[in-house]
């Protein structure tokens, strides 16, 4: 017995150097129970959101207000399902398989953004989404390229770079309405109006109130807390809002010189739980359509298993 404990010890002794010298931790590798369902929770809960973030912006495709804009969408959608394809890979390195990744998405024991329970009401939500939405996720998702688990941070060089893009097309959209007609202003203002607080709640919790944050620090899995990530999202789009000409939905916000940022209002943390414990505008919806496109496409996936195994029966023989 005193034999194992010590080579337990042993073990996470090397993993907690390997975390010191900043060298990134492998599938074969040993690594504590935790720290794998940490990461199974964190990474599966992002694939989730990839995929079910493509139905907000889904809903447009065929009302986009050109050609030109139409493909771009739905290059941007098809990028959303690579990206979950990616990180649903990356979660089965550590063992979980990914039909019970999805099980427990359909269940509703795993979660995914609340920023997707939330309508998308007009085009000018398209732009919000790309510009706010997407631009919150590059300011979590570039400090995640230095995670610690390698499958994941390897993952998600290629997942920046699309989002860069994706930001970048939602702030056109976003710059030509605002630039248009009084209409067309009011519908990106309004949009504004809709999607700032809640891009401001995809940082996740207050720090003082997040479970996982400073145990996923010391683990070197996030390397910022959700509050200074959060602020350095305010600090930088607040410009962008000012450049376009619209008007950032916040009367609070007012430029702190002694910290160099924005101070700005409170957010409405009664409704960022209700939407995280399922009861937000379109979670019921949202999930609803998974578990439809999930069941009509079973067909597909049999099919596909069938020839699989019909090839492999052939390279055998």
């Amino acid at each position: 017995m005193n034999s194992l404990k010590l080579d337990e010890n042993q073990l996470i002794e090397n993993f907690e150097a390997k975390l010191a010298k900043n060298e990134m931790i492998e599938p074969k590798d040993w690594m504590p129970a935790q720290y794998r369902k940490h990461l199974i929770r964190q990474i599966s809960q992002h694939a989730h959101s990839e995929i079910i973030g493509m139905q907000p912006e889904g809903n447009w495709i065929t009302r986009a207000p050109s050609m030109r804009r139409k493909m771009v969408l739905l290059a941007k959608v098809q990028d959303e399902a690579g990206h979950g394809l990616y990180l649903y890979s990356a979660a089965e390195s550590m063992g979980i398989s990914r039909e019970e990744m999805l099980e427990q998405l359909h269940t509703g024991e795993a979660k995914y953004s609340s920023i997707f329970n939330y309508p998308t009401l007009t085009w000018a939500d398209m732009g919000a989404i790309g510009w706010l939405v997407d631009g919150a996720a590059i300011m979590n998702q570039v400090m995640l390229q230095r995670t610690s688990y390698g499958p994941y941070a390897r993952a998600m060089v290629r997942i920046c770079k699309e989002e860069s893009f994706h930001q970048r097309q939602g702030y056109e959209i976003m710059n030509v309405l605002a630039s248009g007609s009084p209409e067309q202003k009011e519908m990106a203002q309004d949009a504004l109006n809709r999607w700032w607080w809640p891009s401001l709640m995809m940082f996740g919790p207050r720090d003082e109130e997040s479970p996982n944050s400073a145990q996923a620090i010391k683990w070197k899995i996030k390397r910022e807390t959700n509050d200074q990530l959060r602020q350095r999202f305010v600090n930088q789009t607040v410009s962008q809002v000012e450049k376009i000409g619209l008007v950032v939905p916040d009367k609070a916000i007012k430029w702190n010189e002694a910290k160099k940022g924005y101070d700005f209002g409170e957010i409405n943390w009664d409704e960022f739980w209700t939407v995280v414990k399922g009861n937000g505008p379109c979670n019921k919806l949202r999930i609803a359509n998974k578990i439809k496109s999930h069941d009509e496409g079973a067909w597909v996936r049999e099919a596909a298993n069938a020839h699989a195994e019909k090839n492999n029966k052939t390279k055998a023989a």
